[in-house]
């Protein structure tokens, strides 16, 4: 990850956003996970490790060994940005079921497990853990992010945005499903100052 540079969030969907952990900010490509460090990085941004189990594996991680998981992560990132691109803009199809199966694969080898826990002034609660065993158990929680993506997000409005240039998907959550942006702020400002100048440019003509 590029330092002193925060990860982008913006797709309303966590899956959709680790595709966004690829892209073009401002005029050239940054990869937020170009390496082991910065997939650590990206994880505890997004929140998907705890802060310590982070720190623990990347204390334990062999030489080189992150950066190979990091490896592992773009793959899948790129091979699951392939399946959205091909399927949004209409309602996903049960028989994409089978285009599924990497992602199925790495789903099993999940070790989560459930566990009692006292929950101050809740009493007791159920909850699930996961055994935090080889720097690869990392791809596990962007599985299911991934997963959660095609079980929860409704893929005909699921959109690329408009601006000049700018690579970011998101999931349309707006209620007349107008939104156009990755944010008003940035992609959006800017089209409406080049509407600007080619309006006052058509009317000095």
């Amino acid at each position: 990850m590029p330092a002193n540079t925060n990860a982008i969030f913006i797709a309303d969907a966590p899956g959709i956003d680790f595709l966004n952990s690829v892209a073009t900010p401002v005029d050239r490509p940054v990869d937020w996970i170009g390496d082991g460090q910065g997939l650590v990085d990206w994880l505890r941004q997004a929140g998907l490790v705890p802060g310590e189990q982070l720190d623990s594996i990347a204390a334990r991680a062999m030489p080189g060994e992150l950066d190979r998981v990091a490896d592992q992560a773009r793959d899948l990132r790129e091979w699951f940005r392939g399946f959205l691109k091909s399927h949004m803009g209409r309602p996903l199809d049960p028989a994409t079921l089978k285009e599924l199966a990497p992602l199925n694969r790495l789903l099993e080898r999940d070790e989560a497990y459930s566990r009692i826990v006292l929950d101050e002034g809740a009493g007791l609660r159920l909850e699930i853990d996961r055994r935090w065993r080889s720097p690869e158990s990392l791809l596990i929680p962007i599985g299911e992010i991934l997963a959660r993506v095609v079980v929860e997000q409704d893929f005909a409005q699921v959109k690329a945005c408009e601006g000049h240039g700018c690579t970011l998907l998101f999931s349309d959550h707006t209620r007349r499903h107008t939104r156009r942006w990755c944010s008003m702020s940035v992609c959006g400002n800017r089209a409406k100052v080049s509407a600007h100048r080619s309006r006052r440019k058509e009317a000095a003509s």
